[in-house]
């Protein structure tokens, strides 16, 4: 178990999903580094009781920053996350989520760190799932570069960390969604269209709409993360709802959370995007004791609250 007080840090943490992690664990009592080289997070939302260390992933010293602050746990959040940029992009995408974390799982090891809490994609990382939904034996199938970027972050993880001490915390994401993700520099569908349709522009379904993915709250996906690290749980866990939800029922949810009735502007479908997208959640249900609380309508409302008042910090 970790004990309250300990030092983590936190990648990422002036990002959407990191940020919102960092204020939970400040109120569960420890004590926070945050390491973002704020290329698309923002220093603002960084709270004033976390320490902020500006850097990238690639070229900071940080075994000294590990060691100086005593760092138990890591929270990996530091990534380049948009698909469309890895496929534009792979070698800056795998130098992110590739080389940057091979450089901190290194740290790690040399600095006694217990516990390294890695943030990858099962959204991702399955590629199109065989059968209704895919759990953590699904064949590993990412169509994008980012996606295979990720898997092989898990990799390295485990390689590097196998027949040592530090516990490897591997948490598969689905779409994440919610307060913070404002639709300029980070992914996700949800932010761009309500930072749109809320100043009365149009929102942009690529293709027929007929994609579907798990989305899941960010309070969710930080729960998770809390009660992985308490449990000091090792290996490999889904983080979703199990429910599927296709682009077009999305753009309707958001539109009404919106207070609007405007319709979605169709353009082509982009490249490196799968179809079809849901996770089998019931490990995290069974190891962690984890399902998510917040349905989709539940926290769409509560992310358009957060964007016509940006200024609160809730999850």
């Amino acid at each position: 178990m970790n004990q309250t007080g300990s030092a983590v840090l936190v990648t990422g943490g002036a990002g959407f999903i990191g940020s919102h992690l960092s204020d939970a664990l400040l109120v569960a009592g420890h004590r926070v580094v945050v390491l973002d080289d704020l290329s698309t997070g923002k220093r603002e939302r960084v709270a004033s009781a976390a320490r902020f260390v500006e850097g990238d992933l690639r070229r900071h010293d940080l075994e000294s920053l590990l060691r100086e602050e005593r760092i138990a746990a890591v929270f990996h959040h530091a990534a380049q996350i948009d698909v469309r940029k890895s496929v534009a992009d792979p070698v800056f995408d795998a130098e992110v989520n590739v080389l940057g974390t091979i450089r901190l799982a290194k740290a790690c090891l040399a600095s006694s760190v217990s516990q390294i809490l890695f943030a990858s994609s099962g959204g991702a990382i399955y590629g199109d799932p065989r059968g209704f939904s895919a759990d953590e034996s699904h064949p590993l199938n990412p169509v994008s570069p980012y996606g295979t970027a990720k898997l092989a972050g898990e990799k390295y993880l485990e390689c590097l960390a196998r027949g040592t001490p530090l516990v490897v915390t591997t948490l598969r994401y689905a779409n994440v969604y919610g307060p913070r993700q404002d639709g300029s520099g980070e992914a996700g569908v949800v932010g761009i269209w309500m930072k749109r349709l809320l100043t009365g522009e149009d929102g942009v379904i690529y293709g027929d709409g007929g994609q579907s993915r798990d989305f899941v709250y960010v309070g969710d996906v930080v729960a998770a993360n809390l009660v992985a690290f308490r449990k000091n749980a090792a290996g490999v866990f889904n983080i979703g709802t199990g429910v599927e939800t296709t682009v077009n029922a999305l753009y309707d949810e958001v539109a009404r959370a919106c207070g609007t009735s405007r319709k979605a502007r169709r353009e082509a479908e982009k490249p490196g995007e799968q179809r079809r997208s849901v996770l089998d959640v019931s490990r995290a249900a069974a190891v962690l004791g984890f399902i998510a609380e917040a349905p989709l309508p539940l926290g769409l409302r509560r992310t358009a609250a957060w964007f016509r008042d940006p200024a609160s910090r809730a999850v």
